[in-house]
């Protein structure tokens, strides 16, 4: 297959999803009007993942932090567990790799916090652990998944799920609604800083 051909198809497979998420829009909306609330109830906000995943958890909160401040409006409190590797190799050496984040929540975690997975799979150990410990404190857990949406889905408040079972896609679109998300809620307000 031509280089040509290749690009063609990621972009058909991307604009494919496109169309197809507009079909969770709704769902979209549902997880935007829960980070707003949590921003107002001073409740904080938890990412998680794996890989590019972890990529994407780390980036939504930079984007919390910062690219979502508006006027008038409190701040995110928002955590990636994927951001302190001392943490996570004491953790992944003591005991398992399995309870890297779990372990994390339970410094942190309070009643009424928020719980963001991405997981391409769904299937992640790592992240089943943590989220069924959310689960069973309080807390409302939010899924980033693709394909069938794996074991995650059960213990997810709601989870959105990618209509793709290649890897890469589901992680493009999985940036890319975090910065729907991020956007809107930018757009909801009047933002402290403009881009240049």
């Amino acid at each position: 297959m031509k280089i040509s051909d290749e690009v063609k198809s990621f972009l058909k497979e991307q604009n494919s999803c496109i169309t197809h998420l507009t079909d969770k829009e709704n769902q979209i909306e549902e997880i935007i009007q829960i980070l707003i609330k949590a921003r107002d109830s001073n409740k904080k906000i938890f990412t998680m993942g794996n890989g590019g995943s972890g990529s994407t958890a780390s980036h939504f909160v930079a984007d919390l932090l910062k690219t979502a401040l508006v006027k008038t409006k409190k701040r995110f409190k928002a955590i990636s567990l994927v951001d302190n590797v001392p943490v996570i190799l004491a953790w992944s050496n003591d005991k398992n790799y399995e309870s890297i984040f779990e372990e994390q929540l339970k410094n942190f975690l309070s009643k009424g916090d928020i719980i963001i997975a991405f997981s391409g799979s769904g299937n992640s150990k790592n992240i089943l652990n943590a989220l069924k410990f959310a689960k069973n404190n309080n807390t409302i857990c939010i899924g980033f998944t693709g394909k069938t949406g794996g074991k995650m889905e059960k213990n997810c408040d709601i989870c959105l799920k990618v209509p793709s079972n290649d890897m890469l896609t589901i992680e493009s679109q999985h940036v890319m609604i975090c910065h729907c998300i991020i956007k809107t809620i930018r757009n909801l307000g009047t933002p402290i800083f403009k881009y240049e």
